[in-house]
């Protein structure tokens, strides 16, 4: 069996940041302090865009995304996530080998 370093892997794709035009952010900050109480998008996020802030809040930061959805699916309950394909020849590239 050999071992993968997720990590490493990750390392290898590049992203390409479309400033000033996000494709994911939170609705509403409060929702995610006060509403949700498990805060589950920091951990499900396998970029790890989604932090936890000592007071409780959600900080967002997209440079690095993978596009995978995991952010909106885990936020069904509050539906609190605006998730939008970024534009043509920004977001993730992937490299595969």
């Amino acid at each position: 069996m050999i071992a993968v370093n997720v990590e490493e892997k990750l390392f290898q794709n590049r992203y390409k940041v479309d400033h000033g035009r996000p494709h994911i952010r939170i609705k509403d900050a409060d929702i995610c302090t006060n509403q949700c109480g498990d805060q589950s998008c920091t951990y499900v996020c396998p970029a790890s865009c989604y932090k936890a802030e000592g007071n409780g809040r959600v900080t967002l930061i997209t440079d690095g995304c993978l596009e995978c959805g995991s952010c909106r699916v885990i936020c069904n309950q509050h539906m609190n996530v605006a998730w939008e394909y970024p534009r043509g020849g920004h977001g993730i590239l992937f490299k595969f080998g």
